[in-house]
């Protein structure tokens, strides 16, 4: 090779590696070009965390890998900036689907999605039972069951799984009693139980722990309380409706304008982290603190449960589910405190809402139980998980399954996450 062949191939090489390293360091630094916008981007990224693990990742209907098998999380990096059609899917379950925006040098997350299984399995308990009742510290249910005598109070032990006998209508009064109300003790070691015989209501507690169970006469569990409507005690203080329309905290008058309290009108007090509600009948009023006075909040309210992180509080009416964020949300899905987001409307009656978790709901819905999350970025992921006629229904936080009452049987389901 002559001389000047060598300088030739010196001078090509150089050319390419000034052109190339240029590109390679900008490769590195996650650019690239967009042939859709005609430029040159810096990309962004995706990451996810899905139940249960090795699930599939589509982006715009390609595959393009599985969550890992020890976390079920995944990063797919050098995304160019748009937004992306992703699903993910696994053999026998639900398909989770959302279109979400990838922005540049960020990286986009959704990091609490659950798959839930397409076939639900449920197992009967027991049968022939009325009326259920879960413990607090949910390893206890109350059952009501029809016996030859009237009714009957059960007990079962979701723990050993036995069933044992408390009391019978007749063991309160031979002539018939009318079981209306049951509430367990915090320490979910009694159940205090509200009955009517003979025109009089009377009011009883049973020690669970006791073999036989001994019923007990008692004093009205909240006996009413002089110049006060309703109260509720939350951090030790006492907060309280007076007969004159004020609210107060111990003896510091909290409103300033009066709200006008209606006769023979059943009122409650709520209060969730910095938020006090006042419901009377089904409407929910609103503390507000630059006014110091209630406004109205909702209506035709069913009832509200606050999340497991204390961060949210979901609220709903025959037909409607909306979510109040008590505290500013984490990322990926940003909502402020005080934001009230429409979660959705339904043309069945919803009977009850729970929380799964933090990230999702389960509710029924005529016959139909439905899961959904709360991300509301693009579309909402609601799966109808079961349906089975007129169920009343619960879920145990502490093993994670769903019971559910209907044509008078008890079923549970396998742990759903």
């Amino acid at each position: 090779m002559t001389k000047r062949t060598r300088t030739i191939l010196f001078l090509i090489c150089l050319f390419l590696f000034l052109l190339i390293a240029p590109l390679a360091i900008f490769y590195s630094q996650g650019y690239r070009f967009d042939f859709d916008s005609k430029k040159i981007t810096q990309t962004g990224g995706l990451f996810l965390k899905v139940f249960p693990k090795s699930a599939e990742i589509y982006l715009d209907g390609k595959l393009k890998k599985k969550t890992d098998f020890f976390f079920g999380s995944i990063l797919i990096e050098n995304l160019l900036p748009k937004k992306y059609k992703i699903e993910i899917k696994k053999e026998g379950y639900f398909t989770w689907e959302k279109n979400l925006e990838i922005r540049e040098k960020e990286v986009t997350e959704a990091k609490n999605v659950i798959l839930f299984p397409e076939n639900s399995n449920f197992t009967i308990l027991t049968k022939g039972v009325k009326k259920f009742w879960l413990s607090p510290d949910q390893k206890k249910i109350i059952l009501l069951e029809e016996g030859k005598t009237g009714w009957a109070l059960k007990l079962y032990d979701l723990e050993k799984k036995v069933k044992s006998h408390l009391i019978s209508e007749d063991d309160v009064y031979s002539a018939g009693a009318d079981l209306l109300n049951l509430e367990f003790s915090e320490n979910s070691k009694e159940i205090s139980l509200e009955i009517g015989m003979k025109e009089q209501l009377k009011y009883f507690s049973l020690e669970l722990d006791k073999v036989p169970s001994v019923l007990t006469e008692i004093e009205p569990l909240l006996p009413p309380l002089k110049d006060i409507i309703t109260y509720q005690t939350f951090n030790g203080q006492l907060y309280y409706l007076g007969n004159f329309g004020n609210l107060f905290r111990d003896e510091k008058k909290l409103t300033e304008k009066v709200f006008p309290v209606k006769p023979e009108t059943e009122y409650e007090l709520k209060i969730f982290q910095n938020f006090i509600f006042l419901r009377e009948g089904q409407t929910l009023y609103l503390l507000l603190p630059e006014s110091k006075s209630f406004e109205k909040f909702f209506e035709n309210l069913n009832s509200l449960k606050i999340s497991p992180d204390l961060k949210k509080l979901v609220y709903f009416s025959n037909y409607e589910i909306w979510i109040l964020f008590l505290k500013d949300s984490d990322p990926p899905a940003i909502h402020r405190k005080g934001d009230r987001v429409f979660f959705v409307r339904l043309s069945e009656k919803i009977d009850n809402v729970f929380w799964l978790n933090s990230d999702y709901l389960i509710f029924n819905a005529g016959n139909k139980i439905k899961i959904a999350e709360i991300d509301d970025r693009d579309r909402i992921n609601i799966v109808d998980f079961a349906e089975v006629k007129e169920p009343e229904i619960f879920f145990n936080k502490s093993n994670k399954k769903l019971y559910l009452l209907s044509d008078e049987n008890l079923y549970r389901s396998e742990a759903l996450f």
